[in-house]
């Protein structure tokens, strides 16, 4: 009779135990890295949706700038070459681990954003540009295209911060390197792009 009890017993128990350990597991971050990966992946698509937003835009307003502004060749030119440019890079999938490639897409947005600034500050000059309902419907999605993308600049970062920091402390840093040793620290935008202005949309 004793026989039968201890199998029955250690039968009875084998769902709790595996139960506990699940649980021991799961509460001992073995999934924080994957989750924070994953977060922050979400958030970087979410950066390349508002830049290709804007890159969208920018094709009617430099029709419509061109419209009124034809001797302002130079700077509309500046505006097509950086946008082509930006437009041009090649993203890597691995982009977000990869600083180089990271480095090339952040130049190449800088390099549109400071173009685009000088094609709106043309405005100033041609007050029937300032008034033209298109011009202006076209500088209101600019403007709030341009608040998207800090917002989700500040919001990648801050993922990319939980990710890296996770790499890096315990317990993270053991699952790092016992599960996930393939998982590279992830590039975030440099403090010189982050406190670059937007440009000025408004008149």
């Amino acid at each position: 009779m004793s026989r039968t009890a201890i199998p029955i017993t250690r039968r009875a128990f084998a769902p709790t135990f595996a139960l506990l350990v699940g649980l021991l597991v799961s509460g001992c971050g073995i999934n924080s890295i994957p989750s924070y990966e994953e977060t922050a992946k979400a958030k970087w698509s979410e950066v390349q949706n508002q830049y290709q937003r804007r890159t969208d835009l920018i094709p009617n307003l430099v029709e419509t700038v061109k419209g009124f502004a034809k001797q302002e060749r130079e700077v509309l030119e500046a505006v097509t070459e950086a946008r082509a440019r930006a437009t041009s890079v090649q993203i890597p999938s691995d982009v977000i681990t990869n600083p180089e490639a990271f480095k090339k897409f952040q130049e190449a947005q800088s390099q549109l954003s400071g173009a685009l600034g000088r094609l709106l500050a043309v405005s100033e000059k041609y007050p029937d540009l300032k008034s033209n309902q298109n011009f202006l419907a076209l500088q209101s999605q600019l403007e709030g295209t341009e608040n998207r993308i800090a917002v989700a600049r500040r919001d990648y970062i801050e993922a990319v911060r939980v990710y890296n920091t996770e790499l890096k402390t315990f317990p993270g840093v053991i699952w790092s390197r016992l599960l996930y040793a393939s998982n590279k620290p992830m590039e975030t935008f440099t403090v010189a792009e982050d406190v670059r202005r937007t440009p000025q949309v408004k008149f």
